[in-house]
């Protein structure tokens, strides 16, 4: 049988390779569609490429019309919390009239299923956690009100157009392709993984902790960190129960487990057996304590459980990425 093809938009950036990876060993063709603003074409490994802006409908259209997809992964977005903050508007432009334009070109060519790329940014300062799906929606950044805008997009596309989606709202993706194919790659980099091991590795002086005055047991945010390779296994589960279960879904994707800033360093210092050097800066605004996910809801319905939930198995695997290909 011929592999069933998804086109992956952004499948050239850190999550959509990773996601690109575990298609094609499922048994499916990923077309990877990417500007390469952000992505980068050596991490197109498991399928075609087809460079093209999400904004641009004619160039859209012509790649779906040559390669015919079941279904869509949609990756493609702009997501630094801060930049979106300074310069807010691409965020609007690029994540939710992007989004716009990639659901009107499906929906009139036919295809009827969508796996979003979500953020727990939707949730802004939760009152509880963990998380759950139910929680109220609250962005406090422009990045994290872009994507639930987008999430309003796909909405109101399932009520008018009949299109089944799920939304994956992720907490902090972390690692790398354990197999090293690919990994973490971002200009600038904004993750604290990678800041922490760019450190290790002696191409930083510090690692700046932004706040320790959080009501957290050691004063740092705590965050839930899930594995990229995790977070890709997720996008072809998720693909496979709408396969069976059309309509719109929203799925939390962590480990339910939170470890704080210095928990991270310290890990780090274990795993790299290298001085790890800390300074202290402010508070970075709209940061919140504690992000953790209740991912039971996804657990239940796919069968999705994180296999390298670890933070030990993370920063290996981020470590030995970025050892072998830099920073």
């Amino acid at each position: 049988m011929a592999a069933k093809t998804v086109l992956v938009t952004g499948g050239a950036g850190y999550i959509g390779s990773h996601a690109c990876k575990a298609l094609a060993k499922a048994g499916y063709e990923p077309v990877v569609y990417d500007n390469l603003y952000r992505g980068h074409r050596a991490f197109v490994q498991w399928g075609p490429f087809e460079e093209g802006d999400v904004g641009d409908r004619d160039r859209l259209d012509a790649v779906i019309s040559r390669h015919k997809p079941a279904a869509v992964m949609h990756f493609a977005a702009l997501a630094l919390v801060g930049e979106s903050a300074a310069t807010p508007l691409p965020y609007y432009s690029t994540n939710v009239g992007c989004t716009a334009t990639l659901t009107a070109a499906i929906c009139e060519a036919g295809i009827n299923k969508l796996i979003f790329s979500g953020t727990c940014a939707v949730y802004g300062i939760p009152d509880v956690t963990p998380i759950t799906e139910e929680a109220p929606l609250a962005p406090v950044n422009p990045y994290g009100r872009s994507k639930l805008m987008a999430e309003g997009v796909l909405a109101d596309a399932n009520a008018a157009h009949g299109l089944s989606y799920v939304t994956l709202r992720y907490f902090n993706a972390a690692g790398a392709d354990p197999d090293g194919k690919v990994g973490e790659k971002h200009d600038p980099e904004t993750h604290i993984i990678p800041n922490i091991l760019k450190v290790a590795a002696g191409e930083s002086s510090a690692v700046t902790l932004n706040g320790e005055d959080y009501p957290t047991p050691d004063g740092t945010c705590i965050r839930d960190y899930v594995h990229v390779a995790d977070i890709a296994n997720a996008h072809v589960k998720a693909l496979q129960y709408l396969d069976k279960n059309p309509g719109a879904h929203v799925f939390n994707l962590g480990t339910g487990a939170g470890f704080s800033v210095r928990q991270v360093i310290e890990t780090a210092r274990q795993i790299t057996n290298r001085d790890i050097p800390v300074r202290v800066g402010p508070r970075r605004e709209g940061d919140p304590a504690i992000l953790v996910a209740d991912a039971s809801r996804i657990l239940k319905a796919c069968g999705w459980t994180p296999e390298r939930s670890s933070l030990e198995v993370q920063i290996s695997d981020a470590w030995a990425w970025h050892q072998k290909n830099g920073f």
